[in-house]
């Protein structure tokens, strides 16, 4: 990576800076299983379906792209439907209590090489954000120790409240490189998924990195992946290297 080309990092947050997707996928797969049965549909939620509908979208987007893999149609409903009302908000909210009763019982922990990249950046200037379709990205963040590590966080409840379509839509990465003052073709996007790969090259910046945690290096570049990674401390420079100038202190 030259990092001396850019200016700033932006970070999903889900897959790339914690292990949350595996949290994810428990909980969409205990929703989507026990809505499945009560239709009399056998087939389970897989790994590739998360994969294929649900990884990196807001949560509702999520609950409407499986639903219609599989031929059904709910009413949309509101917010606040209650959760496993059989709208498609009301299964997003069932999701939802599903993911936050697991991050709190069991707690988060960020990467290892994630957190080395951080530290990089952080002592050579390059200025970051996260960038999640989450709404729960500020309890992930707290829960993982890396609140104070970012001064910008696009999350969820951001994008509703500025009317920022989702990803692959690249508007919350180039919100989130407006916050930071950062030109879009000086900034770089790291994302694991690959609504979040499209996202990044839709919206015109230097690089984007794809993570592979699971959906395959070549579907990351099929998506538009400049550069693969199983982890993030394979960004970190070597020591020898030379440092990009600082530019952010």
């Amino acid at each position: 990576m030259n990092w001396s080309a850019v200016d700033a990092a932006l970070f999903d947050l889900d897959g790339v800076l914690t292990p949350t997707s595996e949290v994810h996928m428990r909980a969409w797969a205990e929703v989507f299983d026990a809505f499945l049965a009560t239709r009399g549909l056998a087939e389970p939620f897989t790994d590739a379906d998360y994969f294929a509908y649900v990884d990196g979208k807001p949560r509702y987007d999520a609950v409407r792209a499986f639903l219609a893999s599989r031929g059904i149609d709910l009413p949309e409903g509101s917010t606040d439907d209650p959760p496993g009302a059989g709208t498609v908000r009301g299964l997003g909210n069932l999701k939802n209590d599903a993911f936050l009763e697991t991050l709190h019982r069991d707690g988060m922990a960020a990467y290892p090489g994630s957190v080395r990249l951080l530290d990089w950046l952080g002592g050579h200037g390059v200025a970051v954000a996260v960038v999640s379709s989450s709404r729960n990205a500020a309890a992930v963040l707290e829960a993982a120790g890396l609140a104070d590590r970012f001064d910008v966080v696009v999350d969820g409840q951001v994008a509703a409240a500025e009317d920022l379509p989702g990803k692959p839509a690249p508007d919350t990465y180039r919100y989130a490189a407006r916050l930071l003052h950062v030109p879009y073709d000086r900034a770089v996007v790291l994302e694991d998924a690959l609504s979040g790969v499209a996202a990044g090259r839709a919206g015109g910046f230097a690089a984007v990195v794809g993570v592979d945690r699971g959906v395959g290096a070549e579907a990351l570049r099929e998506a538009g992946a400049d550069k693969v990674v199983a982890d993030l401390a394979d960004l970190v420079p070597p020591e020898s290297a030379a440092p990009p100038a600082v530019r952010h202190p």
